[in-house]
């Protein structure tokens, strides 16, 4: 799939109306788990579980589950469904184990390709940067801070997973409505670069625009018939739009 966006003057003119870009953290800032699945890390916590009574035997969507932030979500819909509340322990210790794989998979996590470019070209044209995520806050932002990286300064704020209610993820829209309050913006001059359907939701739900970022044809299209206001398969197009903001703008000095 090449570089697809709705037509060549969407992106120019979607970036000379956004005054804060909000990415998703696995996707368009880096490869978390570089494509390995997350089964591990979701037995893990069915094993934890089981040890508490109230837990054996786990509901059918926990026992199916083989995803880290999918379980956590099933985990806690059984915890609210139960006849008799059991312990919460589970819930926390579940938590845990997520953003423990989470902290480890950061210090070898791939960047997304151009990132850092694209990072600072939109800092130079004065868009306020924030991370709306369904990861856990603390290993985003050991990642930003890696020295490879060191993109932490540049971001005015990390927005990440509720660890007391696995509900509220995308595409729940807490975090981006968090985002949008911590950075004093109407919604509408936010853009909101994610990978996912989930992402898309949360932006409608929230108001911002929505910029898809996927290498997958079929997940383009859905993107796009949705509603998206432009979809791309690399953060290349993305720079070129800024490159051209940038030379009508040339006053223009970057926000830290």
């Amino acid at each position: 799939m090449g570089d697809t966006i709705d037509d060549q003057d969407s992106l120019p003119a979607l970036l000379n109306r956004t005054k804060a870009v909000l990415f998703d953290f696995d996707g368009p800032l880096c490869s978390l788990f570089r494509g390995l699945p997350t089964k591990d890390v979701a037995d893990e916590i069915k094993e934890t579980a089981r040890g508490h009574r109230g837990w054996n035997p786990l509901a059918a969507e926990v026992e199916r589950c083989s995803d880290s932030h999918d379980i956590l979500r099933h985990l806690r819909d059984m915890y609210e469904a139960a006849p008799v509340r059991p312990s919460p322990l589970p819930l926390k210790l579940a938590e845990d184990i997520v953003t423990r794989a989470e902290d480890k998979a950061v210090e070898t996590a791939e960047p997304a390709q151009d990132i850092v470019t694209l990072v600072e070209l939109l800092s130079g044209l004065r868009m306020r940067l924030a991370v709306v995520s369904n990861n856990a806050e603390k290993p985003i932002r050991k990642f930003l801070d890696r020295s490879d990286i060191r993109l932490g300064s540049t971001f005015h704020g990390v927005f990440g997973r509720d660890p007391h209610d696995a509900r509220r993820m995308k595409p729940d829209p807490r975090c981006v409505e968090r985002a949008i309050q911590e950075l004093s913006l109407d919604a509408s001059h936010c853009l909101l670069v994610g990978d996912k359907l989930s992402d898309f939701k949360a932006a409608r739900s929230a108001g911002t625009c929505f910029l898809g970022y996927t290498r997958k044809p079929s997940r383009a299209a859905d993107m796009k018939e949705s509603g998206a206001e432009a979809v791309v398969s690399s953060h290349q197009p993305v720079i070129e739009a800024a490159r051209l903001l940038r030379a009508a703008r040339p006053a223009i000095r970057p926000v830290r």
